[in-house]
C-alpha cells in the first residue's frame, strides 16, 4: 500500500475541503506536494470521479487551485480534482534553476533519459503511477472513471498522456495545449534536453504525432484563446485539428475570441471542462 501523504493546509470550499498534502516520491527522488479538492460526496463516503489537472511553465499546484476557479463546478459535479506539481523540486541540479522553460517548473510530463535529469525528470510515471497510486490509496476516488487535462504545457501533457494510457483516463480536455511540442521552441529545448537530440524519439511525446502514428481517444475538448500571444509560435492547434480530423477522432476546438494564455481565461471555462469531464465519466 502507497504511504500515506501528510497534509499541509486544507481549507473549507464549496462545501467541500481543498487541502494540500507533501509526500517523498521515489519517482523523482524529492519531496512533493500536491493540492486536492474533495467534494461534499467525497466526505459522505461516496467514490467520486477524478480530474487530473497538469498545469503549464512555472507554475505549481498552486496556480490552478487558487486561480482557475474550479472547485465550485466540481462540488456541484460531485468531482474530485488533483493538481500535481510540474516538475521535481529541491534538487538544485546544474543549471535546473537557469530558465523558466527548462528544469525547475518545466518537467513536461516526460520520463527523462539524458543525464543529469534521468534520475529525477520522471514525470510521467509520478503522475501516471505513483501519485495515482497514492491517491488511490488515501482518497475516496473511483479509480474507473478518471479524466485528465491541463494548460499550455499541462495541455501537452494530458493530451500525451491520455493517448498512451486510453485505459486509465477515460476523458481529455486542455486548455491551449503546446499541440506539437517537437515543432516549436519551448518543446524542442525541453525534448532536446530531457530526451536528447534524436527528434524521431520526440514522437512518443506529441500529441499530434501520437495520433498520426494510431493512438486514439474517444474525443477531446481544448479551448483556445484567439488573443493567445503564444498562439502562432508555441501551440499551433491546427496541427492537433488536422491530426484529429484525418484520425477520425472527434476533437471540439473552441477558439474563445480575444482570450489570452492566463488564468482569467481557464476561469471563464472551466466549468464547461469540468461538465465534460463529468458527463463522459458518470
Amino acid at each position: 500500500m502507497a504511504d500515506k501523504p501528510d497534509i499541509v493546509a486544507g481549507h473549507r470550499c464549496h462545501g467541500g475541503v481543498q487541502a494540500v498534502y507533501k509526500h517523498q516520491s521515489a519517482a523523482t527522488g524529492s519531496a512533493m506536494e500536491f493540492s486536492i479538492y474533495l467534494p461534499p460526496a467525497a466526505e459522505n463516503g461516496q467514490r467520486c470521479p477524478v480530474l487530473w489537472w497538469l498545469s503549464g511553465l512555472t507554475c505549481t499546484w498552486e496556480n490552478a487551485t487558487t486561480k482557475a476557479g474550479f472547485q465550485g463546478p466540481a462540488a456541484a459535479a460531485g468531482m474530485i480534482v488533483v493538481c500535481p506539481d510540474t516538475s521535481p523540486r529541491g534538487l538544485d541540479l546544474p543549471g535546473e534553476h537557469d530558465a523558466y522553460d527548462f528544469g525547475s517548473g518545466a518537467g513536461f510530463y516526460v520520463d527523462a533519459t539524458a543525464l543529469p535529469w534521468a534520475k529525477h525528470y520522471r514525470m510521467a510515471t509520478y503522475v501516471t503511477q505513483e501519485l495515482q497510486e497514492l491517491v488511490a490509496a488515501n482518497f475516496p476516488i473511483d479509480t474507473g472513471r478518471q479524466g485528465i487535462s491541463g494548460h499550455s504545457m499541462g495541455g501537452h501533457g494530458a493530451l500525451t498522456l491520455a493517448l498512451k494510457h486510453p485505459g486509465l483516463y477515460r476523458s481529455v480536455s486542455a486548455f491551449a495545449p503546446i499541440s506539437s511540442p517537437r515543432r516549436c521552441p519551448w518543446g524542442e529545448k525541453a525534448l532536446t534536453g530531457y530526451l536528447g537530440p534524436d527528434r524521431e524519439g520526440w514522437r512518443a511525446h506529441d500529441a499530434t504525432a501520437l495520433i498520426e502514428d494510431g493512438k486514439r481517444v474517444g474525443d477531446i475538448l481544448v479551448d483556445q484563446g484567439t488573443g493567445d500571444n503564444f498562439l502562432d509560435s508555441q501551440l499551433k492547434p491546427e496541427l492537433l485539428e488536422a491530426a484529429c480530423t484525418e484520425a477520425g477522432i472527434p476533437l471540439e476546438l473552441r477558439r474563445q475570441p480575444d482570450y489570452d494564455h492566463s488564468y482569467y481565461f481557464m476561469a471563464s471555462f472551466i466549468a464547461d471542462h469540468i461538465g465534460w469531464h463529468s458527463q463522459r465519466l458518470g
